[in-house]
């Protein structure tokens, strides 16, 4: 059976595989776009210079039976009629591959050239004795006809770009959809990382950070440049409540210390549960007093817990704790572990004369 690992490589290949061919066919569409905006633009000057065929060959009819000759126009219908069916650089003109175009411009061609037979005629005889009259009136309709397969073969070219114009939408909308969902898959596993590393750090009976937490911030090697001090927390006799009283009651001892210290130290200042019955807090930007009144107000707290109805229920267990702290201002370049030793040796002492106490 595939394991999960593989399942997820498939997917990413599928996705990548997905998204590579959304781009690509973008990219095709995206040419075929340009190519047919290029063909229309080529093809709006051909019907424009088809017009002007029309328009210029009525000119020179009229001006020829006016007996005002006008070569230079003539040589002009000819380097246009050129233009038209095989393109040309001067006159900026595309040659146009539509059958029924070409055919009907080489119609019109033939034609033109025997229009230029007949002007000569005109020149010679006068227009009176030629057919010059009848022969542009049929020029005419060849131009026109011209002139409609033109625009008939650019309304194509129009078709076609609307149609890529859709699936151009169809696609960008693809991509996006696709990319909105990968950032949400990508914002929701960021979310499940976050999430399983805080688990991952947490102590799930305490909600405190745990002993790789409190690792993590206590075993930094750099040099402590903000007075900081750790203070050590153990509970006392809670070997003795589990064997007593059983695991649940001393649990409750666990979390109920846990619940008052949290609560009573500043809520920016470090706390986790550093074993199975000591804690740590680290406190940043601090002086002994400041330290030494924490350390008060948790006592405080414990005794109003013990003395309001806070003992383990049916235990009669009142919470005990040791304590002792450390401060880097009592040392010269002092690492987060110099106070943690310190503090922890501190604690035990406490704990000792508690003990002595007895």
């Amino acid at each position: 059976m595939r394991n999960m690992n593989d399942e997820r490589k498939e997917t990413y290949g599928k996705k990548k595989v997905f998204e590579t061919a959304l781009i690509l066919t973008l990219i095709i569409l995206i040419v075929f776009m340009m190519a047919n905006v290029s063909r229309i633009q080529g093809t709006a000057r051909v019907v424009n210079y088809a017009g002007i065929v029309r328009g210029a060959t009525q000119r020179l009819v009229k001006l020829e039976i006016s007996n005002m000759e006008n070569p230079e126009l003539e040589q002009y219908l000819d380097e246009i009629l050129a233009g038209l069916k095989d393109g040309s650089s001067n006159l900026n003109l595309v040659r146009l591959d539509d059958k029924d175009y070409q055919e009907k411009l080489t119609t019109l061609s033939n034609y033109w050239k025997e229009l230029k037979d007949e002007i000569e005629d005109v020149r010679e005889y006068g227009a009176e004795r030629t057919d010059i009259i009848a022969m542009s009136e049929e020029y005419f309709r060849l131009a026109d006809d011209t002139v409609s397969a033109a625009e008939m073969y650019s309304q194509k070219n129009a078709s076609k770009v609307r149609i890529i114009e859709i699936f151009l939408v169809i696609v960008i909308l693809a991509l996006i959809i696709f990319m909105l969902k990968e950032v949400s898959e990508a914002i929701y596993l960021a979310r499940v990382n976050s999430s399983l590393n805080q688990k991952a750090f947490i102590d799930l009976h305490t909600g405190l950070p745990n002993k790789s937490r409190c690792e993590e911030i206590l075993t930094k090697k750099t040099f402590l440049t903000v007075p900081t001090a750790c203070i050590m927390y153990d509970m006392n006799g809670l070997k003795k409540i589990n064997d007593t009283f059983g695991h649940v009651a001393g649990d409750a001892v666990i979390k109920n210390f846990a619940n008052i210290i949290r609560k009573n130290i500043p809520e920016q200042q470090f706390v986790g549960r550093y074993g199975g019955d000591e804690f740590v807090a680290v406190i940043t930007d601090t002086t002994d007093q400041d330290v030494l009144q924490i350390i008060a107000k948790i006592k405080l707290a414990v005794e109003e817990f013990n003395s309001y109805g806070g003992k383990i229920s049916g235990t009669g267990i009142a919470l005990c704790f040791a304590c002792g702290y450390a401060i880097s201002t009592d040392y010269s370049e002092c690492t987060m572990q110099t106070i943690l030793d310190k503090a922890d040796h501190n604690m035990y002492l406490n704990k000792k004369e508690m003990l002595q106490e007895r």
